[in-house]
């Protein structure tokens, strides 16, 4: 039985019975963060263009309905992450999308979430060690949308081997400068999720996709992935719940920048209302992968005139807006607040330096990138010395740095998003403060950990949703089709 064989026998089979209560929590969890998310998307002007050349979020058609949720969604990186993958933007999208012409009731709905996280992460988990992750990686979303399609149509085995076999077989690949230099990243997961969708439609009308997609020698594995790891794809079916490792973000920001937010936030609390003219610098400590997303997404900056899918993975714009005003929300990527002169003055003053400890830690903790390294044992150096390359060397010091790695996990249940950082403010006045964090607010494995229900509520109703939407959210396993019919309008109205 190949991978994909195997995948879709599971992914098939498998009924909202036999999916762990804590696993359903997190899932309920991640469709109101991601309501919460496509809402504050749709506010932004980019959003509003979106719906204006495709359409409202909800349309009769569930197709374009899931291409404009995957799209708003996901372009202020405001969507959740896991291991592996921004998987919300496809696997809730999508049965969300679907629900209605499925007559998905709550637990339906959850079970097509679920499966769908499940294989979406494990695809892309297999590919971590290459080229493409987070949201450059498309084609998370390709099986995402077709897991999260195929699942509510209960269809067969085999429909969902030739869906998968097709999706994977021709799918999207990021252009960077596209990506950072310009407005295609708002289509990162729209795209795919059409594609994905599209493969469903040709398994339906008899299309078949080879069933070796994954591991054959020219298959998916080969051309997307440096290190792949074909064993992860099947690893622990129904015992390692990928949902599981979900990190919910609270405000806008790319990857690995969290922590250096997170600390901007409390030296503002402890600083109080501040000017650029107090600021004498802003120093930050952080890992490796930190400091080469924002060094890429430098190179796209102009100014108040800067990109917005290059401003999110800008840490010097994202800090400073964090210090002076106390929050991060769409609104500072709006032409009217990044014409702020003062937030450039403070911008120009932050300085960033690479921390080999944190390093050490983010790669040994389980996301983004250690469960993978793990997996592959010695296989990673490989990986490593590529990585590390981009900053120094022929990257030797990062498999040195990296050292001995622990055994892949059984299960996810104490997993952890490290992604550190030191962020060390100077006032002019000779006052220096500092603040330290490792894992973020949120993110799997923090000090919030308890608090997510809440945290995910007041994300929700902050970006304008109801508290009694909220209410019916938190126990959607027992609503009806016809209730999840009438929520989820709601949720997005």
């Amino acid at each position: 039985m190949t991978l994909t064989e195997e995948l879709s026998e599971w992914a098939h089979s498998l009924r909202f019975d036999d999916i762990p209560q804590d696993v359903v929590e997190i899932a309920k969890l991640q469709i109101l963060s991601q309501c919460a998310a496509i809402r504050v998307g749709a506010s932004h002007p980019l959003g509003r263009r979106m719906i204006q050349a495709f359409g409202e979020p909800l349309q009769d058609d569930p197709r374009r309905s899931a291409f404009v949720l995957a799209g708003l969604g996901a372009w202020l990186h405001f969507d959740d992450t896991a291991f592996a993958g921004h998987l919300s933007n496809s696997t809730v999208a999508v049965p969300m999308a679907y629900a209605r012409a499925q007559g998905l009731n709550g637990a339906g709905l959850l079970t097509s979430v679920v499966v769908a996280n499940e294989c979406a992460a494990r695809i892309t988990a297999a590919t971590t060690l290459g080229p493409f992750r987070g949201q450059s990686a498309p084609y998370t979303h390709v099986t995402g949308a077709i897991a999260g399609r195929l699942r509510g149509e209960d269809a067969t085995a085999g429909r969902w081997v030739s869906a998968l076999g097709l999706g994977l077989g021709l799918p999207p690949r990021t252009v960077p400068v596209g990506f950072l230099g310009g407005d295609a990243k708002v289509f990162s997961s729209s795209t795919p999720v059409a594609v994905g969708l599209d493969a469903c439609d040709a398994a339906a009308a008899g299309f078949r996709g080879s069933p070796e997609i994954l591991e054959h020698a020219e298959g998916f594995l080969s051309r997307f992935a440096t290190v792949p790891l074909p064993e992860i794809v099947t690893a622990g079916l129904s015992e390692r719940w990928h949902t599981l490792t979900t990190s919910f973000k609270l405000h806008p920001g790319g990857p690995g920048m969290d922590s250096a937010i997170d600390c901007a936030f409390e030296l503002h609390r402890e600083i109080g209302t501040v000017r650029a003219q107090d600021i004498a610098e802003i120093s930050v400590d952080t890992s490796l992968y930190t400091v080469l997303v924002n060094r890429q997404a430098g190179a796209y900056l102009r100014g108040p005139d800067s990109p917005v899918s290059a401003l999110v993975f800008a840490l010097p714009y994202l800090l400073s807006t964090a210090l002076l005003t106390g929050d991060l929300t769409a609104e500072d990527f709006t032409p009217q607040r990044l014409a702020d002169a003062d937030r450039w003055a403070v911008a120009d003053r932050v300085r960033i330096q690479l921390d080999e400890a944190m390093t050490h830690d983010l790669f040994h903790c389980e996301v983004p990138f250690g469960e993978a390294l793990r997996q592959a044992g010695p296989r990673a150096a490989d990986w490593l010395k590529v990585f590390g390359a981009r900053w120094k060397g022929d990257g030797q010091w990062l498999v040195d740095l990296v050292g001995e790695l622990e055994p892949p996990s059984k299960d996810f249940g104490s997993s952890r998003k490290s992604t550190p950082a030191r962020v060390t403010v100077t006032l002019t006045d000779g006052r220096s403060l500092t603040r330290e964090l490792d894992v973020p607010a949120g993110a799997v494995g923090s000090a919030h950990a308890g608090n997510l229900t809440e945290l995910m509520r007041e994300k929700f109703l902050t970006a304008g949703g109801t508290a009694a939407v909220a209410d019916q959210l938190a126990s959607l396993e027992s609503a009806s089709a016809d209730d999840v019919a009438r929520m989820l309008p709601a949720a997005l109205a």
